[in-house]
């Protein structure tokens, strides 16, 4: 068990599940008192505070925070990790379609930060990590809502971070690759030969396998940390290689030496 959150309390938005589940379980193990915030926070456990929240709904957001400073006597570390997928081009998704995502993604992250700055301020290892995508600067197919909702946020944690440098408040993100959680074996189950396509998934990442929520959950906490004073309006890919790596496969290796397989 470690001590580096000791003392320190931690929410966490859209925490009762995927990856948000797996980022409080990391801060709590780290020694931080988190909060979770969620729409439905039946299944967290009980080593967790809980608090329903709505993000798209300023007074839900403003309650809710209210609810876990009252109860665990502040706010050190705010994890922006709420928000909702979207498929298609832009012509596959319609106005109300737009207003729903960006709702969530990008204006909800700035409504719950604006409410936790003043409980962030009085802080003095405040800091703030937001969870962007590896969407936000590469073109993937059949997600042009989702990437424009995502690019977004990296603009926004770059804002963030200067408005509030001066504050003693740091702001990174995280941008990572295909994250494997339940949503995504549920997906799959929608595709005609799931087998396959989790093979396509798994390909995608140089590594050859798509990222844990435990990864992401690491490199947040290694963001927010006490520890990492030095480092903000910082993006950190968790991404398998994606972004910046181009690796040959074996038979185009092999072709390139003149050699048979």
């Amino acid at each position: 068990m470690s001590s580096e959150y000791s003392g320190l309390v931690a929410a966490v938005t859209g925490g009762a599940a995927g990856i948000g589940a797996a980022i409080a379980e990391e801060l709590s193990r780290r020694g931080a008192r988190v909060a979770v915030l969620d729409l439905d926070v039946t299944s967290v456990p009980a080593h967790l505070t809980a608090a329903r929240c709505d993000v798209t709904d300023r007074a839900s957001v403003t309650a809710a925070l209210a609810e876990v400073t009252q109860k665990l006597g502040g706010l050190d570390v705010l994890v922006n990790n709420a928000g909702i997928s979207a498929v298609g081009t832009v012509e596959d998704n319609d106005d109300a379609e737009w207003a729903r995502v960006l709702d969530v993604n990008v204006t909800g992250m700035a409504r719950v930060t604006a409410a936790a700055l003043p409980h962030l301020r009085r802080s003095r290892h405040a800091a703030v990590v937001n969870l962007c995508s590896i969407a936000a600067l590469n073109g993937l197919p059949q997600r042009a809502l989702y990437s424009a909702s995502k690019a977004a946020v990296l603009g926004l944690t770059y804002a963030m971070a200067t408005d509030h440098v001066g504050e003693g408040v740091r702001v990174n993100c995280v941008s990572p690759g295909t994250v494997h959680t339940g949503f995504v074996d549920r997906m799959l189950q929608g595709f005609p030969d799931p087998v396959a396509e989790r093979a396509a998934l798994d390909a995608r990442q140089a590594t050859g396998r798509m990222v844990t929520p435990e990864e992401v959950a690491a490199a947040v906490a290694y963001l927010a940390s006490p520890l990492s004073g030095s480092t903000t309006g910082t993006a950190l890919d968790v991404d398998g290689g994606v972004t910046h790596l181009r690796v040959r496969s074996v038979q185009t290796v092999a072709a390139s030496r003149g050699e048979s397989q």
